[in-house]
């Protein structure tokens, strides 16, 4: 599994090193998203069927300290949401790479994965923040 990061703290995963259109990748927020935001009480998820530009607001992550919108890290269509996160949204933040996943995206643009980072980066990156 390859997983890239945004400078926004969103993660991307998918299977193999170079996915194609039409390629199904998972989205949510970041280990150091959650602890930045403290206990998520509330998430926002986009709908089933918007097609979402990178960059875009795709959702809302609420918290005891704040609230902070999630982007949408590549263009691509929403193929699912994680219901169990909006009934448990502290799903965020006890597994967010895992059963606190956001979202499903269809992969219009593969290209754009290029100008994410990879993991050695994203931690130099907010070591540096």
């Amino acid at each position: 599994m390859t997983i890239k990061y945004t400078p926004d703290h969103e993660w991307i995963s998918y299977e193999g090193g170079s996915p194609q259109v039409d390629a199904i990748v998972t989205v949510g927020i970041t280990h150091h998203a959650q602890d930045a935001l403290g206990d998520v009480v509330f998430v926002d998820l986009p709908s089933v069927g918007t097609i979402l530009h990178a960059k875009e607001i795709a959702g809302v992550v609420e918290s005891v300290k704040a609230a902070a919108d999630v982007y949408m890290p590549i263009e691509g269509e929403i193929l699912e949401v994680n219901e169990a996160l909006r009934a448990d949204p502290a799903l965020a933040n006890s597994d967010p790479t895992g059963a606190g996943w956001f979202f499903k995206v269809r992969l219009i643009n593969p290209a754009e994965l290029d100008g994410l980072m990879n993991e050695t980066s994203y931690d130099s990156f907010c070591a540096n923040a």
